[in-house]
């Protein structure tokens, strides 16, 4: 399975974001543009989902910028995914009402596969964001 590069920015924004908590001023979208080189109209609208979804914090004009709601600790992987991923269909016979598969009713792989998506987002449940940055006090390591 592969992620959307909508999921793969968002996940860099909270990254960014989280292991900028302990900066006096907040993330902007600018910035993180910039060090990921992606496309600020782009990130400018996923912040804008992350922030409806009760992700980040965001405070505009001079001095501001984007902060995560919550602690990065109490953010697990495997929530961000599934609400930033689009589809988890991984073969035809996940979506019955697509589906052309003569197999159907006699094939086992639709369980195996959706048993391995289970445990795929069972892993990114055990993660959170914390996990993924250094602690506040070694800070980001982007000049």
């Amino acid at each position: 399975m592969k992620l959307t590069s909508w999921t793969d920015y968002s996940l860099r924004v909270l990254m960014y974001c989280a292991a900028s908590q302990g900066r006096a001023q907040p993330v902007t979208i600018t910035e993180i543009a910039q060090a990921h080189q992606i496309s600020r109209s782009h990130l400018t609208k996923i912040v804008v989902e992350l922030s409806k979804q009760g992700l980040l914090a965001t405070t505009r004009g001079r001095g501001g910028g984007l902060r995560l709601l919550k602690p990065a600790k109490d953010i697990a992987l495997g929530d961000v995914v599934r609400q930033t991923e689009t589809d988890f269909t991984m073969v035809e016979c996940f979506d019955p009402a697509h589906s052309d598969c003569r197999l159907i009713g006699h094939c086992r792989l639709k369980g195996v596969l959706n048993q391995a998506l289970q445990s795929y987002l069972k892993v990114l449940d055990q993660v959170t964001l914390a996990d993924l940055v250094p602690s506040t006090e070694s800070g980001f390591p982007i000049s």
